[in-house]
């Protein structure tokens, strides 16, 4: 991604305008855009293209991943340090491919050609890149092994190495096993085969979503009676509002055809809620009667019947037990139901997890995540480490948009412990999820540590917007590439 592409969107958004009628500059202005530039090409961005390093810190820094968050932080070390001293270990090529597009693919919007990208074309001049997986880490001796046999030695170590999308956990579906977002998903697709179940959550499966999906429409069209069924796992996943956006999706496809009358929409998720923001929670409920969709909380997706067509849950509820005398109070007891759902569409939201070799081992968790202080991303235990982006064990926000804020506070507070001095950079939560609720509609959320709205413009958060379908699917895209992978945004 290169500054030609983020002009080239911002010459799709000015015409789009132009058909309702309106200025780039009138509809920023309408959207309390002015003081936030950057999305239009302006000062912001201009301002941190013209940073000078300013630190002479020195210590040998190692990257555990090569994605947008590794990358990204490389890029802004390089920035703030005149003899920065950084190695990357990312084995992927295609580690910085636009993840947030797989929706977008999944529906027919975007194709994997928009999203995916070489790596080596993002790499920050002056980093070392070592096509290499961390499989061992001896924080004591702040040593970590590569699958390659080597051992690198560190002063500082980031860990960015991203999430681990854990389909074999789902009996039925063992075969797969761990794959990654960006990585090769042929193993998803031909697990799935021409079942109709399909995952946004991997670039090839969601190539597979959008073919699945054309055949589930023709189906409907004939005037079938059909079950679409969307899932949400027990575990945190990136992209909170993915299992719902693909649901949102279909349905607009669905709507685009006239055959939406024929299809029952369903979705099961773990948790008790739409969203972990009652404000978006209740405003999705709304949008979901306006849909017709069906919901049913506390249902968590254990096993599919590939050739049967039946998606099995653990349902799940409390009941009062024995009543104990001495406490007077009575004894909570957990109650379980195997639920059986039969489905002609099914898509999957796999459980997810730190990689087995980074959450396992001392430098994890006993949850299997990068145990780090939330506000200053700083290891609990070991004070020359530092964790972001998905692998991270932070209360919320696995998302681009929250990287965005991250690695800002994380650089700073790195080259602080690197001076000797206090962290004094405070990450307070940020999160931004453009919830996709039809083709040409977006409900910005935004929220933090209050897990209460958080709006940057002065619009109803709760609003489906146009304008942010123009900022999703034209300005997030070349600004991540272009300005996150560079440092400047």
């Amino acid at each position: 991604m290169r500054k030609d592409e983020l002009n080239e969107a911002l010459k799709i958004i000015d015409a789009e305008l132009k058909k309702a009628g309106i200025s780039r500059r009138d509809a920023f202005k309408l959207a309390g855009l002015g003081g936030a530039a950057f999305l239009a090409g302006g000062s912001e961005l201009q301002a941190a293209s013209l940073a000078q390093a300013n630190s002479s810190a020195k210590g040998k820094i190692v990257i555990i991943g090569g994605g947008l968050a590794g990358v990204s932080t490389a890029a802004l070390i390089l920035r703030n340090m005149s003899n920065a001293d950084i190695t990357i270990v990312e084995p992927n090529p295609k580690s910085v491919s636009y993840q947030p597009g797989t929706t977008l693919i999944g529906s027919g919007v975007y194709t994997k050609e928009d999203i995916d990208y070489d790596t080596k074309d993002y790499y920050p001049k002056g980093v070392e890149v070592i096509e290499s997986k961390a499989i061992d880490f001896n924080p004591e001796s702040n040593k970590v092994t590569l699958e390659n046999g080597s051992v690198l030695d560190y002063d500082f170590l980031v860990v960015a190495a991203g999430i681990a999308l854990d389909y074999g956990s789902i009996k039925g579906l063992e075969n797969i096993g761990d794959i990654f977002s960006a990585g090769d998903g042929s193993k998803i697709v031909k697990a799935f085969g021409n079942s109709g179940i399909t995952s946004v959550y991997n670039i090839d499966s969601s190539v597979h979503m959008w073919e699945e999906s054309k055949k589930f429409i023709e189906r409907a069209k004939k005037g079938e009676d059909l079950n679409a069924v969307f899932t949400a796992p027990n575990t945190p996943i990136k992209c909170g509002g993915a299992p719902k956006k693909v649901m949102y999706l279909l349905n607009s496809r669905l709507n685009e055809a006239k055959a939406r009358k024929s299809v029952n929409m369903s979705y099961y998720d773990d948790g008790d809620k739409l969203f972990g923001v009652k404000e978006y929670a209740d405003a999705i409920e709304e949008q979901f009667i306006k849909r017709d969709f069906k919901w049913n909380f506390k249902h968590n997706l254990t096993e599919v019947d590939v050739s049967k067509k039946i998606a099995i849950f653990d349902k799940y509820w409390e009941e009062k037990g024995a009543y104990d005398k001495d406490l007077e109070e009575y004894e909570i007891v957990t109650k379980n139901e195997r639920v059986e759902v039969n489905f002609d569409f099914l898509h999957i939201t796999p459980p997810q997890k730190a990689p087995d070799e980074i959450g396992k081992s001392a430098i994890g968790s006993a949850k299997s995540w990068v145990p780090v202080d939330k506000e200053t991303l700083q290891h609990v235990k070991y004070k020359n480490i530092f964790a972001l982006g998905d692998i991270a064990a932070v209360p919320m926000g696995k998302t681009g948009g929250t990287v965005r804020k991250q690695y800002k506070v994380l650089v700073e507070n790195l080259i602080s412990a690197m001076e000797g001095k206090e962290l004094t950079a405070k990450f307070d939560g940020y999160t931004v999820c453009p919830l996709i609720t039809d083709i040409g509609k977006v409900m910005l959320a935004e929220f933090n540590w209050s897990a209460k709205p958080t709006p940057s413009f002065p619009l109803d958060p709760l609003q489906e917007r146009w304008i942010w379908w123009l900022l999703k699917v034209y300005l997030l895209k070349p600004m991540t590439q272009y300005g996150m992978l560079s440092g400047r945004a």
